[in-house]
C-alpha cells in the first residue's frame, strides 16, 4: 500500500532540513507544530509534525510559488491562513532535490531582510 511518507532511509524531515542548513548553523525552536529553524534570529523554515515544510517567503513571490507542485497556503490551524509571507509544501514537493529548492526560496528572502536589532 503506497504512502505519502518518504522511505525510512531518507531521514526525517527535521533531519533533512538540519543537514541542508548545517553550514548556516541554525538554531532550532519548537514552534508552529514542529521544529522551526532560525538563522540570525529569524525563522527560515519549520518542519511540521504533519510532514509539511513551512517556509517564510517573499510575499511578492507567493502566487508564483503557490503554483509549483506540492505548494499550498500555510494555515494556522484548520481555518486561519498565515498570509502571503508563508507557504507550506507537502512531502511530494520535498522529494529528491525539492527540499533544497524550496529552502533556497526561503533563504533568498531571508538574505534580503534587514537583520533584527
Amino acid at each position: 500500500m503506497p504512502t505519502d511518507r518518504p522511505p525510512a532511509d531518507s531521514g526525517s524531515l527535521p533531519d533533512r532540513v538540519r543537514a541542508a542548513l548545517a553550514d548556516r548553523s541554525p538554531r532550532e525552536v519548537p514552534m508552529f507544530g514542529g521544529i522551526s529553524f532560525m538563522i540570525e534570529d529569524r525563522m527560515v523554515a519549520a518542519a511540521r509534525r504533519d510532514g509539511d515544510l513551512l517556509l517564510r517567503i517573499d510575499p511578492a513571490q507567493h502566487d508564483r510559488l503557490l503554483a509549483l507542485p506540492g505548494a499550498k497556503p500555510a494555515m494556522m490551524g484548520p481555518t486561519r491562513p498565515m498570509g502571503d509571507n508563508w507557504l507550506a509544501v507537502d512531502g511530494v514537493g520535498l522529494e529528491g532535490a525539492g527540499l533544497e529548492a524550496w529552502l533556497a526560496h526561503a533563504l533568498e528572502h531571508h538574505a534580503a531582510q534587514t537583520p533584527p536589532r
